[in-house]
């Protein structure tokens, strides 16, 4: 195959997975949300405005952070899996016109084209 991609994901990558299916529902953002209006009137409680800015900055900063490297692994994990599927369906469709070249010779510049454009090397026979 023209790239490998594993089936086997390590545990970071499983929690990677599960945290992104999480973040990305509606209840996280409405969790998100209920926070915030939890926050809004604990002034309060705290009445140092430093204070009470300083923990929502600190919480939202290191939030982001987090979600910030699992969503890029699981981003860099699915663009990778799109590429093998590409690649797998280019190298098929080669093959498919490398057959049909020797009855149809116009499509044999596309069939080069084609192995150049998207890196496939050409197979020695057997």
């Amino acid at each position: 195959m023209p790239s490998q991609v594993s089936g086997n994901l390590s545990l970071f990558d499983r929690f990677a997975s599960a945290a992104d299916r999480v973040v990305s529902g509606a209840w996280f953002f409405a969790f998100c949300v209920l926070l915030v209006v939890i926050w809004l009137p604990s002034f309060v409680l705290i009445r140092d405005v430093n204070t009470w800015q300083l923990i929502i900055n600190t919480l939202t900063t290191i939030v982001t952070f987090l979600l910030v490297a699992l969503l890029q692994n699981t981003q860099t994990r699915s663009d990778a899996a799109l590429q093998h599927k590409l690649n797998a369906i280019a190298d098929g469709l080669a093959d498919l016109m490398e057959k049909v070249a020797a009855d149809r010779p116009e499509l044999r510049e596309d069939y080069e084209e084609l192995r150049a454009a998207v890196g496939l090397e050409k197979r020695e026979g057997s």
